[in-house]
This record gives structure tokens, sequence and C-alpha cells, in this order.
């Protein structure tokens, strides 16, 4: 398939819905192998194709000492969100792994919960590259932009 179209398929995957179910297992399978997103409480809250959502509550143990939610918390699961956006899209065999990131930090991250949302921006055989937003979100659903950033992914084989 030309670049150009399996790019636009992807976007068009990503406004289609929620994945499959056999896809949406095996995100929930690798994301409950997470055992810092466990120890931080966070939780997938919509996979899509080449789209996730990944949700942290507030409460004290992911704030720093002003009461935000810590930068370490909000990269934390900006950097997941990206890696299951990608992973969503790839073959059942495949695994994936961080090879950079950036993120910018844009206002206090405060609220009842942070959103992030990685999102697929070019997929690729070997590497794939996803955008980052991270919101602060007031039980009210009103959100603020608090964090943005990219990322670079590798797909490698699954290790039985």
């Amino acid at each position: 398939m030309p670049r150009r179209r399996r790019r636009r398929a992807v976007e068009d995957e990503s406004q289609s819905g929620e994945a499959s179910p056999a896809v949406r297992k095996r995100v929930l399978e690798s994301f409950g192998r997470q055992g810092l997103m466990s120890h931080l409480g966070a939780r997938i809250s919509r996979i899509a194709p080449g789209v996730v959502h990944i949700v942290l509550p507030s409460r004290p143990e992911v704030t720093q000492q002003n009461g935000y939610f810590h930068a370490g918390a909000t990269s934390a699961i900006a950097d997941s969100a990206g890696g299951y956006a990608a992973y969503s899209l790839f073959p059942e065999d495949a695994d994936v792994l961080t090879v950079e990131y950036k993120i910018n930090l844009l206002a206090p991250a405060v609220g009842d919960h942070l959103e992030a949302v990685g999102t697929v921006l070019k997929p690729g055989r070997t590497l794939t590259v996803c955008g980052l937003e991270v919101f602060g979100r007031r039980d009210d659903g009103t959100p603020k932009l608090v964090a943005n950033g990219q990322q670079t992914l590798i797909r490698v084989p699954r290790e039985r």
C-alpha cells in the first residue's frame, strides 16, 4: 500500500471507534503486566486503532510538593499511551519499546485526574511515531492541556 494511502487508512481507522476485541484483549493483557502503571493506579479508558487513552486519578502518591501531579507520573502515562497506540497497530507476534520521547510540560498538572492520549502519527514496519497529549480533567469534564510531546517506538519480536 502506498505510504499516503497507508497513513490515511490509519487516520480513518482511528476515527472509526474502538479496536477489535482481539486487539483490545492483547493491549489490556500487556498493560496489566506493567508494574508501574499498576503502582500509579493508571487504567486504559479507550483503545482504538492507533489511539489509546490512559487515565490517572489524583491521589497524594502521584503528586509533587505543591500538590500538582508529578512530572514523572505525567510523563509515564504519556509514554504508555503512545506505546499502546502503536502496539494496537502491530501484528500479534510483535511487541513495542520506546526509542525516545520528548515531553513539554505546558502548565501545572491539576485536576481530579489526568488523561493521556497517544496517537499514531506515522506507522512503520520498524519505527512508529506518536503524538502525546496529557489533559488535566475535573470531574465535571473540563479539560486543560498540561503536556504534549512526540515519541518514537520500535517494533520488536515478542519473546516467548
